[in-house]
């Protein structure tokens, strides 16, 4: 990778779990990756692999002080947002009618990160970058390859975003695919945007990640077989097949088989 992604582009994604290690050794098996406890002063915080590159990140839920929270927060997954100023960006939310959740921290000369949320309620991250750009590898089987909003009010989601970022939003146009929105960056899709109707009633506003498989139904038999949930069972709809699943500790994700030729997996 050359370079960090565009501003605006999803550019990480990271799960927070009661236990790390189950967490690892799930989606290492499930996907083929690479993974282990991190360093002390990242608070273990593992960086894991495919193809030797960074692909997601694992970290236990932790209070700041390192001790354990109670209640103990819902395991979920975290897209992060690239951004050329974290604090900025943050600001620029709370203008916009938006939430802070974590403000503006350094970690590292890794980056500096944020966790916000939109109008609507659904969390996600921010990360400036410095060493770390980012995913060193998306698009492939394993990999993160679409990042997608679950909202409520798709308006208010979009002005939103297109406040606080370089981003755009638009229609697609994917045939059979009416009433879905697409986040544009350099007028290139880099997610998606849906309304919360389409999902079961009571399903907070969300982002959900998906992950490219080259089979979604035996990668949802995989899941359930190391103790996960199916969600929504795997599925045809119209860019592939996919399902959503929840690992056993209750983080939801989607795996998706595409029908078309992997996108570009240059994300800048």
């Amino acid at each position: 990778m050359s370079g960090p992604y565009r501003p605006g582009t999803p550019c990480w994604t990271d799960l927070m779990v009661p236990d790390q290690q189950a967490a690892i050794d799930f989606y290492c098996d499930l996907f083929g990756w690479q993974g282990e406890v991190g360093p002390a002063e990242f608070g273990g915080y593992a960086v894991c692999s495919l193809k030797g590159k960074p692909v997601a990140g694992i970290m236990k839920a932790m209070n700041p002080d390192g001790s354990t929270p109670d209640p103990m927060p819902p395991s979920a997954w975290t897209t992060y947002l690239s951004s050329t100023d974290a604090d900025a960006t943050v600001k620029a939310g709370t203008a916009a009618g938006g939430k802070t959740v974590m403000g503006a921290q350094d970690v590292g000369d890794l980056g500096r990160m944020a966790i916000l949320s939109d109008p609507t309620g659904a969390v996600f991250g921010i990360w400036q970058p410095k060493e770390f750009p980012g995913a060193g590898i998306v698009n492939e089987n394993g990999a993160v390859t679409w990042n997608e909003l679950a909202t409520s009010d798709t308006d208010k989601a979009g002005a939103y975003y297109r406040a606080i970022l370089p981003l755009d939003t638009a229609p697609t146009e994917v045939p059979g695919a009416e009433g879905y929105t697409e986040f544009k960056v350099n007028n290139r899709s880099v997610g998606g945007m849906m309304d919360l109707s389409q999902h079961p009633e009571g399903t907070p506003p969300h982002w959900l990640t998906y992950f490219l498989v080259d089979d979604a139904d035996s990668t949802q038999a995989a899941a359930v077989r190391a103790g996960g949930n199916v969600l929504a069972p795997a599925f045809d709809m119209p860019v592939g097949r996919m399902a959503v699943l929840q690992d056993p500790q209750g983080a939801v994700f989607a795996v998706i088989k595409t029908s078309d030729a992997p996108q570009d997996p240059d994300p800048m």
